[in-house]
C-alpha cells in the first residue's frame, strides 16, 4: 500500500500565542502550520520563531503533521526563519508567495545548506497571478516540493480592488494549480475561509474544494476542523465501492471486460479506488 499522509484539515496557529500552541495538541487536526508570518506582529517574530522550533521538536503533537510557515522571500525575517525551521526539522517548511521555479530551487538549496533533514519538505504557497501562470514549472522544480497551498485571500486581492463574493472569479486559477499539482504528483490544499461564524458557507466551500480535487483545506479556527475532516474523508459508501471495485477487477483479471455494478472497470478506476483506500487507512491510523 502506498504511504499516504492525510491533510484534510491543516490549521494555522500563531506561534506567538502559547495558548494556541498548547490547544493544537488536543485538536483532531491532520496538520498544523506554526505561523511566523501574517498572524505574528513584527516585534514578536523572533520569539515566535523560537516557539515554533520548540513545538516541532517537542514530540507533544502526536501523529499530526507539523510544519512551519516562514516569512516571505525578501523580508527581513526570511533568512533567520528559514535557518531556524530547517534546523528544527518539521515535516515541511511553508513559504508564502512562491512565484517561480528558480525560487523553489533557491529555497531548497538554502534548506539543505541550513541542514534540513531529508524528511523536511517544501510547501509552496500559490497566491499571485505570476505564480498561477508558471505553476507547472514550480510544481516540477524540485523533488523536495511536496505540496501547494493556495493563498486565495491574496490571489483575490491581486485580481480585484474590492471584495467579490464567492469564488467564481478565481476558479480558473484553482483549476490550473490543481492540474499542475496532479501532473507533478504533489498534494494541494485549498485556501482558508475567513468568516469563522458562517458554518454553512464554510461547509459549502469545503464541499466545493473536495469536488474540485483538493486534498484538504487550510483553516484559521479550531471550530473548522471537524467540518474539514468530514468533507475530505472518503465516505463509508466510497470505501465500500472502492473495495468492491478492486475485488471485481482482481476476480475478472484475464477474462476480458470487467464490470462493477454495471460500470466498466479500467486501470485508472482501480488506481483511484486504491487511493481512496490509502486515504481511508491513513485516517484510521491517525485516529488510532
Amino acid at each position: 500500500m502506498t504511504e499516504f499522509t492525510p491533510l484534510r484539515s491543516v490549521l494555522y496557529m500563531p506561534s506567538s500565542n502559547a495558548k494556541a500552541l498548547e490547544k493544537a495538541k488536543t485538536l483532531p487536526v491532520d496538520a498544523v502550520i506554526f505561523d511566523l508570518e501574517d498572524a505574528v506582529a513584527p516585534d514578536a517574530k523572533p520569539a515566535a520563531r523560537e516557539a515554533a522550533a520548540a513545538a516541532v521538536s517537542s514530540g507533544d503533537y502526536g501523529r499530526r503533521t507539523l510544519t512551519i510557515r516562514v516569512n516571505g522571500i525578501g523580508t527581513e525575517w526570511h533568512d533567520d526563519d528559514l535557518r531556524a525551521a530547517a534546523q528544527a526539522g518539521p515535516a515541511a517548511v511553508v513559504v508564502p508567495k512562491v512565484n517561480s521555479a528558480d525560487e523553489v530551487v533557491r529555497l531548497v538549496s538554502a534548506l539543505e545548506q541550513h541542514g534540513a533533514p531529508e524528511h523536511t519538505k517544501l510547501w509552496a504557497m500559490i497566491e499571485t497571478p505570476v505564480a498561477v501562470l508558471d505553476v507547472l514549472s514550480i510544481a516540477r522544480a524540485s523533488a523536495r516540493l511536496s505540496c501547494f497551498v493556495m493563498g486565495t485571500n491574496d490571489l483575490v486581492k491581486e485580481l480585484y480592488a474590492e471584495h467579490v463574493p464567492g469564488r467564481a472569479p478565481i476558479l480558473p486559477s484553482l483549476h490550473t494549480a490543481l492540474l499542475a499539482a496532479r501532473a507533478a504528483g504533489i498534494s494541494i490544499l485549498d485556501g482558508v475561509y475567513n468568516d469563522v461564524k458562517d458554518t454553512d458557507g464554510f461547509l459549502a466551500e469545503c464541499d466545493q474544494g473536495r469536488q474540485l480535487g483538493f486534498d484538504g483545506k487550510t483553516l484559521i479556527h479550531p471550530g473548522q476542523v471537524e467540518g474539514a475532516n468530514a468533507a475530505f474523508a472518503p465516505s463509508e459508501q466510497a470505501v465500500e465501492d472502492a473495495r468492491g471495485l478492486i475485488q471485481a477487477f482482481e476476480d475478472g483479471r484475464g477474462s476480458g471486460v470487467v464490470t462493477y455494478h454495471g460500470r466498466m472497470v479500467e486501470n485508472l478506476h482501480v488506481e483511484s479506488a486504491r487511493r481512496t483506500l490509502d486515504i481511508h487507512d491513513a485516517i484510521q491510523a491517525l485516529q488510532g
